[in-house]
């Protein structure tokens, strides 16, 4: 059983090689393709947000996955072109990253850190991004509740994400 760990945005510089260390151990992630290449960036970018939040799972002092995230500014949910909410659902916390190193899969981790991630938040709404081609893994989010609404390519060099949002409020 992992021990789950929380940290925010000022965690970040304790927080910061564990998490490209565990990324570095996911397989499905070519060292030198330059999307992969970006990921400091993209846990610099996210861990700058504020109301950032981080979980990290631990086996012992062996760190076996994390998931991050921010809220996003109202107005700038990229999101909405693909989905129209409820009325009064305006509030989006935005899931950026669920990593488990291989030797945690299929244990329950990753239910187990997304599940931590978002228990505490207030947001109406969760939204994320999964690779449209990683068809067992937006299964995975959909069972957790969330639904997927669209695909978009973020970045010229990225793959196409399936745009998935799940309500956070009853």
């Amino acid at each position: 059983m992992i021990e789950v760990r929380h940290y925010g945005r000022g965690d970040l510089p304790d927080i910061r090689r564990v998490l490209l260390g565990i990324h570095a151990d996911v397989p499905e992630y070519p060292p030198d393709d330059p999307f992969v290449r970006r990921f400091p960036w993209f846990v610099d970018h996210w861990g700058a947000r504020p109301g950032f939040t981080c979980v990290i799972g631990y086996d012992g002092d062996e760190p076996a996955g994390f998931a991050y995230g921010a809220p996003l500014a109202e107005g700038r949910e990229w999101w909405r072109g693909h989905h129209t909410p409820d009325a009064g659902a305006s509030r989006t916390y935005a899931v950026s990253e669920l990593m488990v190193r291989p030797p945690w899969r299929g244990t329950g981790a990753a239910g187990r850190l997304h599940g931590a991630l978002l228990a505490e938040r207030d947001e109406d709404l969760a939204v994320l991004l999964v690779d449209a081609a990683h068809a067992k893994v937006r299964a995975r989010y959909e069972s957790w509740g969330y639904e997927r609404v669209g695909e978009d390519r973020p970045f010229a060099d990225s793959p196409v994400f399936a745009v998935m949002v799940k309500p956070l409020s009853p």
